[in-house]
């Protein structure tokens, strides 16, 4: 890209990234890690295609489509994400339980993926050891094994902190 082409997209992008941001904050329903995404895809999209952009009668309407498409592929493409609750709770957690809560998820997060997988879907959620297998494309004797051996990395990870946390 040309220096003065650069310049004009460096303009573009200081105008228009609040309103785009206030856009993506609505389409996200409120999500700002999301709405962050979107407008920065958006300016990618657009920084592709500046030389055609910035030709056009509306460029500011060009990334506000460009905005609301890349909102709603992400949309159809996304298999899993966040469904909401009706069962929200009076307050925040606080106290012991809150702590130890914050201590496993931490030692869980240094786990490797399927370690993880398999200790939230047998323990956390509570599943069989065959849906576990189901689930994630194993046998039952690997669920069993690979179960044991995530327990035992999250035992050396906690140590005796976790007893600390537990009310006596």
């Amino acid at each position: 890209m040309k220096a003065a082409q650069e310049d004009a997209y460096l303009e573009f992008v200081a105008a228009r990234a609040k309103p785009l941001h206030r856009s993506a904050y609505a389409l996200a329903a409120g999500d700002t890690h999301l709405a962050e995404d979107l407008v920065q895809e958006t300016f990618s999209r657009v920084y592709v295609h500046w030389s055609r952009v910035a030709r056009a009668d509306n460029p500011a309407a060009y990334a506000q489509t460009v905005l609301v498409r890349t909102f709603l592929s992400l949309k159809r493409r996304r298999s899993t994400g966040e469904r909401p609750t009706g069962n929200m709770p009076d307050s925040a957690e606080s106290g012991p339980d809150a702590a130890l809560r914050l201590t496993l998820l931490h030692a869980l997060g240094q786990l490797p993926p399927r370690d993880r997988a398999v200790l939230l879907l047998r323990y956390w959620e509570g599943h069989s050891i065959e849906e576990t297998g189901r689930m994630l494309r194993l046998s039952g004797s690997a669920v069993r094994s690979q179960g044991t051996r995530a327990l035992a990395r999250l035992r050396a990870l906690l140590g005796d902190s976790l007893s600390d946390l537990v009310p006596q």
